[in-house]
């Protein structure tokens, strides 16, 4: 059944199961098909919808102040949204924000992207938490012209993200060089002038705030395609390989990116990952991923570190995880999930190579885990 239909509606969200929600369109009009996540992070809405592993993806914002404090170019995480959609509760008002310079929906809609506001996203939020991330279809018509057993059919002909390699889809088209570091006050973003290291990073889906961590740590940053081979990587003559952020599945993009993973391996370089790099890395190393029921979104995650028993707030964007119990020997699970015990951290027992489900980078969300970047900046000091 139709669920608390607008008078006047203009979007519409249907879900594969045939539940149908009713709200305000805003943004770019039209239709897409995605897998539907909630994410419960209370800042941060633009780095979220314009970071590439949310490719596939429409996103479900659980806080209700989304649109409070505008858009600037400044917080883009790529030069384009990557999120396919966004749900949120209350519809955006007027930015109040020093930095702003657009309006959220007029941002949204010079770049293509459709939102819904007006949904009861705890409603929707509980149904993606027992059900698992399902496939949707959302429409945006301003004149409220719907044809529901259409979208219905539409989000269950969605292929879902199993298998699916969409790394591709994302990553540069050609290497470049990043030297911008994080963001600091007064004089916001710097130059790196002085690297101590000399880092190639493969761009599975890549956010520029890590890039900037990774410049911020005293690395000369040389970022490469994702299909970059091993004899393409160490012809950089690099002090070390990072393996970046990105969507899909890891075992698809897989096929191309552990066989150049094996090779660097193999000239024992230093070797950092986060997120899909991290699942890179273990899949390299003979583990196994799996798919997990709603996957975790969020600013807020707790995670233990396994070596210190120090617990970090994290945050988190992934929707695969790593299978601990396929971990080969020699391999050391230093982090887990306190949400559901879940594998968010691997290094090598003997080696500088580790990696991490979390993002340290934080943009958006707390920075207890930047430490890591300077642990791979430290593994390069030999």
């Amino acid at each position: 059944m139709p669920h608390a239909p607008d008078p006047h509606p203009t979007a519409c969200l249907a879900l594969a199961d045939g539940s149908v929600f009713y709200g305000r369109g805003f943004g770019a009009t039209g239709t897409v098909a995605a897998e539907l996540c909630f994410n419960t992070a209370m800042t941060g809405y633009q780095e979220i919808m314009t970071d590439p592993s949310y490719a596939g993806q429409v996103v479900t914002f659980t806080f209700p102040h989304i649109g409070n404090v505008g858009v600037n170019p400044e917080d883009d995480e790529t030069a384009d949204p990557v999120a396919d959609g966004m749900v949120v509760k209350w519809d955006p008002t007027e930015p109040s924000n020093w930095r702003a310079v657009e309006h959220l929906g007029a941002w949204l809609a010079r770049r293509g992207r459709i939102a819904i506001g007006g949904i009861d996203t705890r409603r929707l939020t509980r149904a993606i938490r027992q059900q698992g991330a399902p496939h949707v279809a959302l429409c945006h018509d301003p004149e409220g012209k719907f044809d529901v057993a259409a979208l219905v059919e539409t989000a269950r002909g969605f292929a879902g993200l199993e298998g699916m390699d969409l790394a591709k889809t994302v990553t540069c088209a050609q290497s470049y060089r990043w030297d911008e570091m994080r963001w600091a006050w007064p004089d916001g973003y710097t130059r790196l002038t002085a690297p101590k290291h000399k880092v190639v990073a493969i761009d599975y889906g890549a956010k520029r705030n890590i890039l900037r961590c990774l410049a911020s740590a005293g690395c000369d940053v040389t970022v490469m395609p994702a299909s970059a081979t091993a004899e393409d990587v160490l012809a950089q003559n690099p002090d070390g390989v990072f393996l970046s952020n990105g969507p899909g599945d890891p075992a698809a993009t897989g096929a191309y990116a552990v066989p150049m993973i094996r090779g660097v391996l193999d000239k024992n370089l230093p070797v950092f990952g986060i997120c899909l790099g991290h699942q890179m890395l273990a899949l390299a190393l003979g583990a196994k991923t799996v798919k997990m029921n709603h996957g975790h979104h969020g600013a807020n995650h707790p995670v233990k570190d396994m070596e210190t028993g120090k617990v970090e707030i994290t945050s988190m964007n992934h929707g695969f995880a790593v299978d601990s119990q396929t971990l080969p020997q020699g391999v050391v699970e230093t982090h887990v999930s306190l949400f559901d015990g879940s594998n968010c951290g691997i290094r090598i027992a003997d080696r500088p190579v580790f990696s991490v489900q979390h993002h340290p980078e934080a943009s958006p969300g707390p920075q207890d885990s930047f430490y890591l970047f300077e642990r791979f900046a430290a593994s390069m000091n030999r």
